[in-house]
């Protein structure tokens, strides 16, 4: 039985799988304690906790906590797709951009909207078998917070081997 047929909500199966992934291949993702709060069809969101580990000298998130948030809420939906599919693909990021709007002073919730695109560029890549990309979206709250602390554009780069 692979871990995608447990009968569990998808949350706690993704949950599981970053455990298992940050162990092994990015240990600095298990470190900032990165924790999936949502994954469905349409959304995934990620949250970093702000502690010790993760705030810089002026009490805020440090910018590389901020990056790995975005890095997983947009790569998160791909592996989740990859691993639905019992399928393995390349996955990397060719650029990565970001707008620094405020100082994060709490925990911080990652939000990817882009979720039913990125499956659908996972079947794109298995389908051609050449490397396809997508520019990814990525805002970044703090808690009770309208506006961003921060906004991400991260380029997904595919490709079935």
């Amino acid at each position: 039985m692979q871990l995608m047929d447990l009968p569990l909500k998808k949350e706690t199966k993704a949950n599981l799988l970053l455990k298992v992934f940050a162990l092994w291949k990015i240990p600095l993702i298990r470190f900032v304690g990165a924790k999936i709060t949502r994954l469905d069809d349409h959304v995934c969101e990620v949250k970093i906790p702000l502690n010790r580990k993760t705030k810089n000298h002026l009490k805020s998130m440090y910018f590389g906590s901020l990056a790995i948030g975005a890095d997983l809420a947009a790569g998160l939906a791909a592996m989740v797709t990859m691993m639905e599919m019992k399928t393995y693909i390349h996955l990397s990021f060719k650029d990565f951009r970001a707008d620094f709007k405020k100082r994060a002073e709490g925990d911080v919730i990652f939000r990817c909207e882009s979720v039913g695109a990125i499956k659908q560029l996972v079947k794109r890549a298995i389908e051609t078998k050449e490397r396809v990309e997508m520019l990814v979206p990525v805002s970044a709250h703090c808690k009770n917070m309208e506006e961003p602390v921060a906004t991400f554009q991260l380029t997904l780069s595919l490709k079935k081997k």
